[in-house]
């Protein structure tokens, strides 16, 4: 199927409403017409995740924050984040940062985000600060079923018509090695692809392995310095340090990473002696390790960060023996834009000041090129894409620590499909919302699923295997050290429950782990299915989102889900925690 472009423009605009145009009025609190300040300008971006078309994207209720983190940003959810910011509830701002009272507020201001939209931002923007750098913070091309269709051709495409500068990785690496060189040598320029942490192993260096730097190993290129409005501007990369525990490490066997902090220390001294004024992170790290890297690094003025889809619309501000350092986080899925105004005189930053524009998608008009690159880029799927599976007749997220509802149809459908008695469905902070009354098609069972390692799984683990595994998990996620919070939310489990208490110290945070209502034998084997190994797994075994599609195909329609959640200790008073 293929559609004109004016129908194609009028069905942004339909899904920018989200089944109906929205009223104007409603956002009418939302400003786009922000006066310019000083002589440079960073725009930011982050963790897209592929999403061209507008989206709905639930915030989460759970952002548990330990130790340092309790009360501070980004572990303040819903009107505990209100209050921190001093920000009206019930308003377009409030529900673009919380879930509060999600459906409704959902079905009042629309979606937010898709490029078409983003792009007219952009270029509004823009046209009042030729002084500026579009910058990507990763995590683009990864996300929906035409970027794994694509190889990320799409986003590539789109980022480019954007008018990106320069973007750091992680989802992207798990295309393999080959094609993620491929792209940066023949498809993405002009966008510079920066990454001062991504190093040869040992063996790969010995085999003289491709790199940036072939004498020190350096695989991409880790700096860049501009100048802009003739101020010195340096832009460091640092790709996410745990890909290749994260993530499969067979497809980028040859790179090690890793947050090296002495050589972001390194890269900033050597930017400065080359006459940066400014000095940049556009950092994949996560907020809480961005915040600690601030603390102990100095020379940077500004952190932009990714990777854990914090929408904050303060930066912190961090002191550190050279002075302080801004920390940005812009969230994701397009859903927000990050404009921060510098004025840099005498060699240094004096002033600043940002904004964090939510990209409401009803307040913009899409961007006729983009409109039409993205319709190209879609056509020859459209089939595809487009096919119903079911209709769901309540809320379906993801985000969240502990699970989400569309997390809860993965382990459900994978217990059903596969046969097992308990399911494990990784983390993964990506991943659309659906209304009430909203059709499940294949484009949106794929914004849940689409990564280039996606069987399905089924194998035997004892019950002390799997009391182990959610220990691990729990303390890639809860150790008070940011430095060793290497993965996304805790696994999504179905067919057993179990309290978790994220204050103790790890071995001792998982407890009362019951199967079918008795305890879990710690000897007895267990038929559990999964999927995302990061083990490379047989041909032959269904992808997800097959055997997700064959459940909902069945079910026809989804009436009511039942979210797994553990019992969570200690967080009552935790203002990252919404009760339920």
């Amino acid at each position: 199927m293929t559609l004109a472009r004016r129908e194609f423009l009028h069905v942004l605009a339909l899904a920018a409403a989200g089944m109906g145009l929205t009223s104007r009025a409603a956002n009418a609190a939302i400003e786009y017409d922000l006066a310019p300040m000083g002589n440079l300008s960073l725009l930011h971006f982050t963790d897209s995740h592929a999403q061209l078309l507008p989206v709905h994207y639930r915030e989460p209720s759970y952002n548990i924050g330990l130790g340092e983190a309790f009360g501070r940003p980004p572990h303040i959810v819903g009107q505990h984040l209100l209050d921190y910011f001093g920000l009206s509830p019930a308003t377009a701002q409030a529900h673009a940062l919380t879930s509060l009272d999600f459906e409704t507020a959902a079905s009042k201001y629309g979606k937010l985000g898709g490029f078409a939209h983003l792009a007219t931002l952009i270029k509004r923007l823009r046209a009042e600060r030729p002084h500026s750098l579009l910058l990507d913070g990763g995590d683009t091309w990864q996300g929906s079923a035409t970027a794994l269709w694509t190889q990320g051709r799409d986003m590539i495409e789109a980022c480019r018509l954007l008018g990106v500068d320069m973007m750091t990785g992680h989802w992207e690496f798990t295309y393999g090695m080959d094609r993620v060189r491929e792209i940066i040598n023949n498809e993405l320029a002009p966008i510079e692809f920066l990454a001062q942490n991504v190093y040869l192993t040992e063996d790969a260096a010995f085999n003289d392995r491709p790199a940036f730097d072939e004498e020190t190993g350096l695989v991409f290129k880790p700096y860049s310095l501009r100048m802009v409005n003739g101020v010195a501007v340096a832009v460091i990369g640092q790709a996410f340090p745990y890909t290749t525990l994260a993530n499969p490490r067979y497809l980028i066997d040859e790179w090690s990473f890793g947050i090296r902090e002495e050589r972001v220390q390194a890269s900033v001294e050597a930017a400065r002696a080359e006459g940066a004024e400014v000095v940049v992170l556009l950092s994949h790290n996560g907020m809480d390790v961005d915040l600690k890297l601030a603390s102990r690094v100095s020379g940077i003025d500004v952190i932009l960060g990714g990777h854990t889809h914090d929408g904050v619309p303060v930066p912190s501000i961090v002191h550190n023996n050279g002075g302080q350092t801004l920390v940005v986080n812009s969230g994701s899925n397009g859903k927000f834009l990050s404009v921060l105004d510098l004025d840099v005189r005498a060699g240094r930053v004096q002033n600043y000041q940002f904004r964090l524009l939510p990209v409401f998608a009803n307040l913009l008009t899409p961007d006729p090129e983009m409109a039409s690159l993205i319709e190209a880029v879609r056509s020859p799927y459209e089939d595809r894409l487009n096919e119903v599976l079911a209709t769901t007749d309540t809320l379906l997220y993801r985000r969240g620590n502990f699970s989400g509802t569309f997390d809860q149809i993965i382990v459900d459908a994978l217990r059903e499909v596969q046969g097992a008695d308990i399911a494990l469905s990784p983390g993964f902070r990506w991943g659309t919302t659906l209304l009430p009354g909203d059709s499940i098609t294949m484009e949106q069972l794929m914004d849940q699923t689409a990564i280039t390692y996606a069987k399905s799984t089924l194998a035997e683990m004892t019950g002390s295997d799997i009391h182990a595994l959610l220990e691990d998990i729990a303390d890639n996620l809860f150790n008070p050290d940011p430095y060793y919070q290497m993965g996304g939310d805790m696994v999504r489990v179905g067919g057993l429950s179990y309290t978790i208490d994220p204050s103790v110290p790890m071995g001792r945070r998982i407890s009362e782990l019951q199967f079918k209502n008795k305890p879990l034998d710690p000897n007895r084997r267990y038929r559990v299915a999964g999927w995302a190994s990061v083990r490379p797994q047989p041909d032959e075994s269904p992808d997800i989102w097959q055997v997700v599609g064959d459940y909902l195909r069945d079910r026809k329609r989804i009436d009511q889900v039942t979210v797994n959640m553990p019992h969570v200790k200690g967080v009552n008073n935790n203002p990252g925690w919404i009760r339920q």
